[in-house]
């Protein structure tokens, strides 16, 4: 796999409350990634840039919001969102602490 698409892949972590409450409670890590990537290239991406074992990647498409300024109407970007199970003693912190 192309080592350059696999730095695009991963966008981000997605920092909301119920990511929070997964990542303490089932080892999970929530993050917004392309939404042309598959599962099997975010895990391998995964594995690769962090140095972690994956165990499981589920993923979901997030519809964007409508939005109103004034009287127009606007539309959010659709984006994915893939929850990454991490292998049992695997941790992965974003913040170096």
């Amino acid at each position: 796999m192309n080592s350059e698409r696999l730095s695009k892949i991963i966008l981000g972590p997605v920092v909301a409350e119920k990511a929070t409450r997964v990542a303490e409670n089932d080892n999970q890590v929530v993050l917004k990634v392309l939404p042309n990537a598959n599962k099997t290239e975010i895990k391998y991406a995964v594995e690769r840039l962090f140095d972690v074992k994956v165990a499981a990647v589920n993923t979901s498409q997030v519809k964007g919001k409508v939005k109103r300024a004034g009287r127009h109407l606007g539309k959010r970007a659709d984006w994915k969102k893939a929850y990454v199970t991490l292998a049992d003693g695997a941790d992965l912190n974003f913040l170096g602490e």
